[in-house]
């Protein structure tokens, strides 16, 4: 028996189902379930079973949990880890090789601009610390040293826009300095070397330090969170609008998995996941110190983020990395967050900051 549209909105009507009609509409064109789900993330990936690190997305995927929502339905959940960060998920987005990701906000304003059509549909991995590391016996003691100096920065990379910040806040710009792009691996590598004079980076610094090879010249911890990266995850428009019921549960599964790692009885555990990504438990701890999880593994979408990421949108035109401004509002997507934030009754579990960073009646 075939149905139209109208009558299966009737029967739903009926059954009560709770669904709003935006998303109950949506759901009707979605009678086909893809055979797979592709997940890209804007990391390499360490170990076996492959892991990366720093976001309930990350716990997702050790723990298992986007498989084990779809595995009654017989759908196969494929992860693809990048090392050439957001500008490689960029290009396998455009090339519709993924239908979600994980990534920073720079590359995806970059391709948003470039007119790729995705949505932003939850946050994860926000508020995450920069660092300037330099050789130790380096006679930079602070960013207004780095004038006429070598300084490596991992461009294209949800850094970029936060260090730029910095940088302002000091009376300086990348062109008063030599701005070398190096990736992670190579950024140690030069470093150690001496080959660079500085470099901005993520945790991974600390490892030159613990080693003696690189003094922590500047830390975003404990300062402005206007200084600090932020990440999502997005979906491509051609996904959404083809599959949102599938959309909607893997938002959701994201959302359980933020709330089981905002929980601070599995700091230890969340940390030592991450750990197995390369990073030493000592240095997430370190960098998580003084902080609730639920800060930096939060879902939401608060005004202070929705700040960032239009601020974002209008520095990233102004430095001419993007080529087009756009609306933030309509990128992103907060239909699917919200109905699982309602059907999990998580709507005040995290914290909510106002664009200023200060926390929501503070």
């Amino acid at each position: 028996m075939t149905l139209d549209r109208r009558t299966l909105l009737k029967h739903a009507a009926v059954a009560g189902l709770g669904l709003s009609t935006s998303l109950l509409s949506l759901s009707v064109r979605s009678a086909n379930k893809p055979a797979v789900i592709r997940i890209g993330v804007a990391q390499p990936a360490f170990g076996n079973p492959p892991a990366f690190s720093g976001s309930s997305a990350a716990v997702a995927n050790s723990k298992g949990w986007i498989e084990e929502e779809f595995r009654p339905d017989g759908i196969k959940v494929e992860w693809y880890f990048f090392k050439g960060a957001g500008p490689a998920v960029n290009e396998a987005l455009s090339n519709k090789q993924l239908d979600f990701a994980f990534q920073g906000d720079l590359p995806a304003i970059v391709a948003k601009g470039a007119g790729l059509k995705t949505k932003l549909v939850l946050a994860t991995g926000v508020r995450s610390n920069i660092y300037l590391a330099v050789p130790p016996d380096s006679p930079i003691q602070s960013i207004k040293d780095l004038r006429g100096k070598r300084v490596a920065i991992f461009k294209g990379t949800n850094a970029q826009l936060p260090i730029n910040r910095v940088l302002e806040a000091n009376g300086l710009q990348e062109k008063d300095f030599k701005s070398i792009n190096l990736d992670q691996a190579t950024m140690l590598a030069a470093l150690s070397g001496k080959d660079i004079d500085a470099a901005f980076g993520n945790i991974n610094l600390l490892r030159l330090r613990d080693k003696n090879a690189a003094r922590i010249a500047f830390s975003s911890k404990g300062g402005s969170p206007i200084f600090t990266t932020q990440s999502h995850v997005l979906v491509s428009e051609d996904f959404a609008g083809q599959y949102p019921d599938i959309t909607a549960r893997t938002v959701k599964a994201f959302v359980k998995t933020a709330k089981w790692a905002s929980d601070e009885v599995n700091r230890e555990e969340v940390l030592r996941l991450w750990a197995k990504a390369g990073t030493p438990y000592e240095h997430w701890k370190e960098d998580y110190a003084g902080e609730p999880l639920r800060v930096r593994i939060n879902p939401n979408f608060d005004p202070f983020l929705i700040a960032r990421y239009k601020d974002s949108v209008e520095q990233a035109y102004r430095f001419k990395l993007s080529r087009h401004k756009f609306d933030v509002d309509q990128w992103i997507d907060q239909r699917y967050l919200k109905a699982a934030l309602k059907e999990l009754k998580l709507e005040n579990f995290w914290p909510v900051y106002q664009a200023d960073g200060k926390i929501l009646g503070a």
